[in-house]
């Protein structure tokens, strides 16, 4: 293939990708392959991949200005753990030899898919025991949890959106259109610390990044009103069942 329609591939990706992402689902699992199938070797994927991905979080602030009007004081308070644990993955990366997460990221994705399938009874599980608990226990257990997840993502991050919009659900926001608003700031912010990060010390393939990135930043401008118009319960089981076939892929990679 030629390079501009190496170029156009990647384009076509990022979009794709971005409106899926930034509606639910999971970025990974379109522009991750895309740049497997151009010849690129696995971390130098990986890296232009979540290097990218940063591309989406304008778009996505821009197409959900309707859910974000009101969350700025939650968003001060949640945005730190999520890039300081980014910017630790992003570090593991760096120094650490590739497939450290392999054999466990599977199980976490799977959980994630299933923790969105059941995420209703599972916030009404939560608000019962909340309102037994001490107050402000929720104000300790998101941000560890959230920290954990971040670090995923900086290192790798296939599945930590679904991961990370489960846990809001749950936990912070049981409007789904609200909480993926939410989510896609915090992937995003992640996004921008670990491609820091790679710029500064790692080495990024920015022939594949441009191209996936402006398609990213179109698709993010999508995929929040898809997100906004769509059923709750469509979007949370068309995430899971993406996130399912994610898992069970890269099962199959660490064990083949």
């Amino acid at each position: 293939m030629s390079g501009a329609g190496q170029m156009a591939l990647l384009a076509l990706a990022g979009v794709v990708a971005g409106v899926v992402g930034t509606a639910g689902g999971i970025t990974s699992l379109i522009s991750y392959p895309a740049l497997l199938a151009l010849g690129l070797p696995a971390v130098t994927a990986n890296v232009a991949n979540i290097v990218a991905f940063a591309a989406c979080w304008p778009g996505a602030a821009l197409a959900s200005r309707p859910e974000l009007a009101g969350q700025g004081p939650w968003l001060r308070r949640r945005l730190p753990p999520a890039v300081l644990g980014a910017a630790a993955g992003s570090a593991l990366l760096l120094s650490t030899p590739p497939g450290v997460f392999a054999r466990i990221v599977p199980f976490l994705v799977a959980g994630g898919a299933l923790a969105l399938l059941a995420q209703p009874r599972l916030a009404a599980y939560h608000e019962r025991r909340r309102r037994g608990r001490r107050p402000g226990a929720d104000a300790v257990a998101l941000p560890v949890v959230l920290l954990v997840m971040s670090v995923y993502n900086g290192y790798f991050g296939a599945g930590s959106g679904v991961m990370i919009l489960a846990l809001l659900l749950i936990t912070a926001e049981p409007r789904l259109p609200t909480a993926n608003a939410l989510k896609n700031m915090l992937i995003g912010a992640s996004a921008l610390v670990s491609a820091a990060a790679f710029t500064v010390f790692g080495a990024v393939e920015w022939a594949a990044v441009v191209p996936l990135g402006a398609g990213m930043f179109a698709g993010a401008t999508l995929g929040p009103r898809l997100a906004r118009r769509l059923p709750a319960a469509v979007v949370r089981r068309l995430a899971a069942l993406v996130a399912l076939v994610l898992a069970v892929r890269l099962w199959i990679e660490a064990n083949g």
